[in-house]
């Protein structure tokens, strides 16, 4: 398809989009929530179609060196599809944000102000292998009632095409506007220019992927970006560390699941341990096959590891990879988090206070933790319910994004005739 054609295509999917936001205003919440409900049931009505969907693209990928953690991403089941259908009931049941006072005051002339959620408005979301993120995106975009423009990764097209109609198709007998959720049904690049121009439609864009699709659409957008960036997330363990405990939390995430944006990447030990724990961790990591790559102490001590590069430190891996680097104390973990993580989530494992004090006021991420694991940064684990994105910007959202962040609001002044002069 030419880009002329393209950028036609993206411009009327925007109008298209405008228009079903003054549909979706007057929904109200108990409307919205049968809505969903039934998007949840066509889920499950069209599971052979969307699991022969998802069949067709891992066919596809086979030959194209798609890594092991990425197809795993991609791959879906009689499971994972269940657990699309049960996320967007989980939706449901959520209280809706929509119409929220977050404050509310009364001036000395006597006008009463309030300060209301509202929806954003369209919401443009591109992302990359994963096509549960077409049923969250969509889901939580409505809720909170946004019209959604997706873009889904080539490696996924047919699975979020077919999700994508169930969700609309399902949600229109029961009440959904027409072009209410909307899939891009191309994936050439210039589609993702187009949408990051289109600023006369589209009032929000979200990219969630690698870093590469991040800058593009950060240099080309017109309008707000809320970046689900890369995740370099650290495990830092401290010289009082319970190594049983450290144990776990490495293992639970670095192994369990490899290619999420919330998996350990880099490993900080302090020196004063780290002869006995490399050697420790060696055996425990052995049966998960984790290649590590780390500095002349870890390579003494940790058999098979190799030499870690200066790159290392700031590569999200999405594999079986791990970067070790021993440390001289917090300051020093601390200062190696701020300069080569992506602000996304980083642990300490400790049984000093006063140094989870200081890991917590001094590392620059999205999610801190203190003795769990980095796989809790998650929505669904902080009990919003199925998450758009995990933001690592500073502005407007940051950390696990659900309803509240895919609002914006305004200020509603009652009075009783007053003027200013």
């Amino acid at each position: 398809m030419s880009s002329p054609d393209i950028e036609s295509r993206i411009l009327e999917m925007g109008a298209r989009a405008r228009a079903a936001t003054r549909r979706l205003v007057q929904l109200d919440s108990e409307q919205k929530n049968v809505i969903l409900r039934a998007m949840a049931a066509e889920v499950r009505a069209r599971r052979s179609e969307i699991l022969a969907a998802n069949e067709s693209d891992l066919q596809q990928q086979q030959n194209r060196g798609l890594s092991s953690a990425m197809t795993d991403r991609l791959r879906l089941g009689p499971e994972r599809l269940e657990a699309i259908a049960t996320a967007i009931e989980d939706v449901a049941a959520l209280p809706d944000p929509v119409g929220e006072v977050i404050a509310e005051w009364t001036r000395p002339n006597g006008l009463h102000m309030r300060k209301v959620r509202v929806p954003i408005g369209v919401i443009g979301m591109i992302y990359e292998s994963r096509p549960n993120v077409t049923s969250d995106a969509a889901a939580l975009c409505f809720k909170t009632g946004n019209a959604t423009i997706l873009r889904g990764g080539s490696e996924a097209l047919a699975s979020n095409t077919a999700i994508a109609a169930a969700l609309q198709q399902g949600g229109e007998p029961a009440g959904l506007p027409p072009d209410s959720i909307q899939l891009v049904p191309f994936t050439d690049r210039e589609g993702i220019d187009h949408l990051a121009r289109m600023d006369q439609y589209l009032d929000l864009i979200i990219p969630r992927g690698g870093k590469a699709l991040i800058e593009r659409v950060v240099a080309a957008a017109r309008m707000p970006v809320l970046k689900h960036y890369q995740g370099v997330c650290h495990v830092y363990v401290h010289e009082d560390a319970d190594f049983d405990m450290a144990a776990r939390i490495l293992i639970d995430g670095k192994c369990r699941k490899p290619g999420v944006c919330n998996a350990v990447e880099t490993l900080l030990v302090d020196s004063a341990i780290a002869t006995a724990f490399y050697q420790e961790m060696a055996g425990l990591l052995e049966p998960h096959r984790v290649e590590v790559r780390g500095d002349e102490t870890v390579r003494e001590h940790w058999p098979g590891a190799v030499a870690a590069t200066e790159e290392d430190w700031a590569t999200e891996y999405l594999d079986l990879i791990l970067s070790v680097k021993t440390v001289a104390g917090p300051d020093a973990a601390i200062a190696h988090i701020n300069g080569y993580g992506s602000h996304h989530t980083d642990t300490v494992v400790t049984g000093s206070k006063e140094v989870a004090d200081a890991f917590f006021h001094e590392v620059d991420s999205a999610v801190v933790l203190w003795n769990a694991s980095t796989r809790f940064n998650d929505g669904g684990e902080f009990g919003f319910g199925a998450e758009i994105g995990i933001s690592t910007d500073k502005l407007h959202a940051r950390g696990p994004m659900g309803l509240a962040e895919l609002c914006s609001y305004k200020y509603l002044v009652t009075g009783e005739g007053q003027v200013k002069a």
